[in-house]
């Protein structure tokens, strides 16, 4: 009963996100490449750094929902503050990684993930600041 609903809503959602929401999925994919990394985490580093690097990866995944639905005045306030969360993601990342609680193709996998997100973040906020290039004439 449970799985069903929380299915109904996921599909929900997702309808709800149109296909310029692709940098909310590609956070979302992000995190669940970490969701699959955290359990193999020494439990006393999964517990510290691994708690911070998941809550970062939630409060990205919320705070890009929040941009994606706020209102045109204060979206650039918005995606500025997921830029900044996705900047303090990858610096807990690296320590973890110079920590030795990830390994390289670790590392990459989610590196590549939010290299991504960060090139969708950056056009997003280019965009914002030059609505006229948005509906140019081809």
């Amino acid at each position: 009963m449970i799985c069903s609903y929380r299915c109904q809503v996921a599909h929900l959602l997702s309808l709800s996100l149109s296909q310029d929401a692709s940098i909310i999925h590609r956070v979302k994919e992000g995190y669940l490449i970490w969701l699959r990394i955290v359990p193999h985490i020494a439990k006393s580093a999964r517990y510290t750094i691994g708690a911070r690097i998941e809550n970062a990866f939630l409060d990205l995944l919320e705070r890009t929902y929040t941009a994606y639905f706020t209102d045109k005045e204060r979206k650039s306030a918005k995606i500025a503050d997921c830029i900044f969360t996705l900047d303090i993601l990858k610096f807990l990342i690296t320590v973890a990684w110079e920590g030795k609680l990830l390994s390289h193709g670790q590392c990459d996998e989610l590196a590549m993930k939010l290299d991504e997100a960060g090139k969708m973040f950056g056009g997003w906020q280019k965009s914002l600041g030059n609505p006229a290039k948005k509906n140019r004439d081809l």
